[in-house]
């Protein structure tokens, strides 16, 4: 799963950085912006996307709107006899409604794995429904999320 890592050029991290720091900008003031024709700009942009440099646009809403304003990060440790489902078992927990995201890990925990949930009892129901009665599953560890700040990534 390695990925190909090379320096990128000094265009091409000027794209990045500039949606890194402004996400929604336009083709044509990004060109501006990195200092080159809109043309070579879109070029470059479907040229990093291509590249898996940029893994993808999208809009972070948070979930309280969408009726679910308790938040948690439960901590999942599989089986030892359950890490040939490993795969199996992630995309089936990324595929659920309530998970944000899935993190499989190095440590003592297989995976963290982010939800919303609308209540308490909405969060009790999954860690029971999904997590705690799965076969595959010999642990879980919820912690309640209080805050999330998002950071950035230093060049």
């Amino acid at each position: 799963m390695a990925k190909d890592v090379r320096e990128l050029d000094d265009i091409d991290a000027r794209i990045v950085a500039a949606l890194r720091s402004q996400g929604r900008l336009p083709n044509n003031a990004l060109a501006d912006k990195v200092g080159i024709a809109a043309s070579t700009c879109l070029t470059r942009l479907r040229s990093l996307v291509d590249r898996g440099v940029i893994a993808g646009f999208h809009a972070e809403v948070d979930p309280a709107w969408l009726g679910r304003p308790i938040q948690a990060m439960i901590a999942v440790r599989l089986r030892s006899d359950a890490r040939g489902s490993i795969t199996e078992f992630s995309d089936r927990l990324a595929g659920m409604t309530e998970v944000l995201n899935v993190y499989f890990l190095a440590g003592a925990d297989d995976f963290h794995v982010h939800v919303a949930a609308r209540d308490p009892e909405d969060l009790r129901s999954f860690v029971v429904d999904h997590l705690s009665s799965a076969p595959e599953v010999a642990l879980t560890e919820t912690n309640l999320i209080f805050e999330h700040k998002r950071g950035r990534l230093a060049e």
